[in-house]
């Protein structure tokens, strides 16, 4: 399987995972206050009361867990938190967080009022997990020194501070761990007219003309999510400065687009190898996971984690007890006619 020439690594343009790609020039395109914040009106409108209250107490803001798919603005969230807030922040993620010393020494190093922003908070282990109950309901944490007998537990006080947790899969976090958050917000995909103000207001930061049409055309692409959006973008402005008038209309989008594989709903080339490969071999399923991860040559947990997400939401793909199935809509989608036989079977299965 050819890689799209507009891939590093590896890695998907249409992919909302964070990459090499993205980091100095996404930071860049952060909003750094809730005004700024494009989308998310209910999170936006619920959270500056909760920080408008807790500043006016004079009191550092109850812990808060972001929870939804990747690439909608957690991380950026965080940020606003701090900055409204007046506080520092750290950054760390749960898989960096090794041992129960690594949180220990983040905690003990936090000032008043300081954020500590842990991503990907449902990959912590369970030991390092624990250590995280005191620390926010106590503002304490209890480390044992010593082994043996001879063993002995001290408890350190720590500053009052807010713990900004996100994740995108809010299920598999502990109920001890969930109930201690006092601020839970769940962010929503976004609609195309949302990403095409987030598309317009980046595009101005990047210095790059963009009219409406052309806007929106990269917007409807994005699989709702900004950081999809923001990543064509900077793809578009290549081909409209290259091989357009330097502003990118809609003809430029599209031209841009459909050199770079994505297709009317945003999906790519493996989205569409995903469906083809089960459908021409295995007659639009049932099939099961890794079956189809050995036929594509990918690991069953990115098919699940990374591909297959996007795939449900607009109705594509369906997960029964017998295996995944691909719908009639997926069929009509990539001009396929749908055979009697998956025709029956997904009205059976349904």
């Amino acid at each position: 399987m050819a890689i799209n020439s507009y891939e590093e690594n590896n890695f998907r343009l249409a992919s909302p995972e964070f990459g090499a790609i993205d980091s100095d020039i996404e930071i860049s395109l952060r909003p750094k206050t809730l005004d700024e914040y494009i989308g998310q009106e209910k999170v936006k409108d619920n959270l500056d009361i909760y920080m408008q209250a807790a500043l006016n107490r004079s009191e550092p803001l109850d812990h808060v867990l972001l929870y939804g798919p990747p690439g909608l603005g957690k991380t950026t969230l965080a940020g606003i938190i701090a900055n409204t807030m007046g506080t520092q922040i750290r950054i760390t993620s749960g898989p960096a967080i090794e041992k129960p010393g690594d949180l220990a020494a983040l905690l003990t190093n936090l000032n008043e009022g300081d954020i500590l922003f842990i991503d990907e908070i449902h990959r912590l282990s369970r030991s390092v997990e624990e250590v995280l109950y005191p620390a926010m309901e106590d503002n304490a944490i209890d480390i044992i020194i010593g082994k043996g007998p001879s063993a002995r537990s001290i408890r350190l006080d720590l500053q009052p501070f807010t713990l900004v947790a996100a994740t995108t899969r809010a299920g598999q976090l502990s109920a001890p761990l969930r109930d201690r958050f006092g601020v839970v917000l769940r962010l929503e995909l976004y609609n195309p007219q949302e990403l095409a103000q987030i598309v317009k207001r980046s595009s101005a930061i990047l210095g790059v003309d963009i009219d409406d049409e052309g806007a929106l055309e990269i917007a409807s692409r994005s699989r709702g999510t900004p950081r999809i959006a923001n990543r064509l973008l900077r793809r578009a402005r290549d081909f409209a400065q290259v091989i357009g008038s330097g502003t990118i209309t809609l003809n430029d989008a599209q031209t841009a687009l459909k050199r770079m594989d994505i297709d009317e709903l945003g999906l790519d080339n493996i989205d569409r190898l995903i469906l083809t490969t089960m459908i021409n071999n295995y007659g639009g399923g049932p099939v099961g996971l890794d079956t189809i991860a050995a036929a594509i040559g990918e690991e069953s947990v990115t098919i699940e984690d990374v591909y297959e997400p996007y795939l449900m939401q607009i109705g594509f793909l369906a997960r029964t007890p017998r295996g995944r199935t691909v719908t009639k809509a997926a069929y009509t989608h990539l001009g396929l006619s749908v055979p009697r036989t998956a025709d029956n079977l997904q009205r059976s299965l349904f």
